[in-house]
C-alpha cells in the first residue's frame, strides 16, 4: 500500500486509523488532543512516505512509530508551553506536565516505556501474559492468582519465569534493552 496519494493515505487511515487513536487517547487520556495527535501522524506520513520501507516493517509498526514520536512532541510542546494547555483545558497533559517534576522524570520516556511493554506484552501467548501481568504488573500474590486461573501455584511461577523470558527475547527483538 502506498502512501505517496490521498488515496493510500485513506485507505491506510480506515485500516490503522482507529487502533492509532486508541493507542494515542491512552497515551494523553484527552480525546480531543489524540484527534489531532492522530491527524497529525497521518499528516507525517503523507509527507515522508517515502521513507516508509515494507521490508524494514509493516505500515502498522511504521504509523505506530510516527504517533509514539507525535505523543512525545505533544507531551513536550506542553511542558514548554503549559499556558497553551491551560487554555486548551487539555488536564491530561497537565497532569503529564506536573508528573514531569517528579521523581519519575520525563514523560515522554514513561509513555514510550509503556509503549514498549505493551507491545511486547502483546507478542506473548496469553497464559504469560496473563500470568506476568496479574503477578508482576499487578503484584498479586501467587497462591491468589493461581487460584482464580485454578492452576497449581508452581504452574503459576513456570509460566511467569518462561513468560518473563518470552518478553525479553520480544523485547529484544524490538531493539530494546529490557
Amino acid at each position: 500500500m502506498g502512501l505517496g496519494d490521498e488515496d493510500g493515505v485513506h485507505a491506510a487511515y480506515l485500516q490503522h486509523g482507529p487502533e492509532i487513536y486508541r493507542f494515542v487517547l491512552r497515551s494523553l487520556g484527552d480525546p480531543g488532543a489524540a484527534e489531532d495527535v492522530t491527524q497529525e501522524t497521518f499528516l507525517k506520513a503523507w509527507r515522508h512516505a517515502e521513507r516508509y520501507d515494507p521490508g524494514l516493517a509493516s505500515l502498522r509498526v511504521w504509523l505506530f512509530g510516527i504517533a509514539r514520536n507525535a505523543v512525545i512532541d505533544h507531551v513536550r510542546a506542553a511542558r514548554v508551553r503549559p499556558w497553551q494547555s491551560a487554555l486548551a483545558g487539555d488536564e491530561a497533559v497537565q497532569a503529564a506536565v506536573h508528573d514531569a517534576g517528579g521523581p519519575a522524570g520525563d514523560p515522554s520516556e514513561r509513555l514510550v516505556g509503556q509503549w514498549v511493554v505493551e507491545e511486547a506484552l502483546l507478542r506473548l501467548s496469553e497464559q504469560h501474559r496473563v500470568a506476568i501481568v496479574q503477578t508482576h504488573l499487578r503484584e498479586r500474590p501467587y497462591d491468589e492468582v493461581a487460584a482464580e486461573l485454578g492452576v497449581p501455584v508452581g504452574t503459576l511461577r513456570s509460566r511467569v519465569f518462561y513468560g518473563l523470558k518470552a518478553l525479553r527475547a520480544a523485547m529484544d527483538e524490538m531493539g530494546v534493552a529490557p
